[in-house]
């Protein structure tokens, strides 16, 4: 499995046999540039400008995108995905409205997207998704979790691989906070990350991608 990132809390995931996008955005919203994407499945974790951008992703040649913007269980072209209901505060929706953290199987690989979640979950919602090898977590705040509260929910799930998402633009810290909470302000932005399962490690890794 393969991973980019696209800016913000967007990524491209791609597999052996296919490619999915996660919570594509509006650039004037966010501020940066939307590249030219295409994909089997687009996720969309709540529907703000933000992350619900789904025309932005170029559908394949000869054949349509899925899009899932709700929870249950999904799957095309060997890509399982999972959608949990969360919140995007900790009022439970007040402000906010829904959140859904998506889990994707592909490859012998586990992702877990966070989307704009907004509290800590308790251990019987961390239990319910079950393991997870690579995690993809907000960390800038205001919004959603900021690098304390994210710190929380990594020791909780216990991932291989951390990727921080949603961060330095507008009102959000920037991705230093986060490093220096995790004790990682020396690793260095890589253009890509390539997870293969017989080479996860129990020690937890941080990975900065560049966006």
């Amino acid at each position: 499995m393969e991973i980019k990132y696209l800016g913000h809390s967007s990524f491209l995931v791609k597999t052996k046999e296919a490619k999915l996008v996660t919570d594509p955005f509006d650039p004037k919203e966010v501020g940066i540039r939307f590249p030219k994407v295409e994909a089997d499945i687009v996720t969309v974790s709540h529907d703000h400008k933000d992350h619900n951008q789904t025309q932005q992703v170029i559908a394949p040649e000869g054949g349509e995108k899925l899009v899932i913007n709700l929870p249950g269980e999904f799957e095309k072209k060997g890509i399982r995905v999972f959608g949990f209901s969360s919140f995007h505060d900790d009022k439970k929706g007040e402000e906010r409205g829904e959140n859904i953290l998506y889990k994707i199987e592909a490859d012998g690989v586990s992702v877990l997207h966070c989307g704009d979640l907004g509290f800590v979950p308790d251990d019987s919602f961390v239990d319910l998704v079950g393991g997870v090898d690579v995690l993809m977590i907000p960390v800038g705040g205001t919004y959603t979790l900021d690098a304390d509260q994210a710190a929380q929910l990594i020791k909780k799930i216990e991932p291989s691989i951390v990727i921080p998402m949603h961060y330095g633009s507008d009102s959000l810290a920037p991705v230093s906070d986060f490093l220096k909470k995790m004790g990682a302000e020396k690793i260095t932005p890589v253009p890509k990350l390539v997870v293969k399962p017989e080479e996860l490690e129990e020690e937890l890794k941080v990975v900065l991608l560049e966006k």
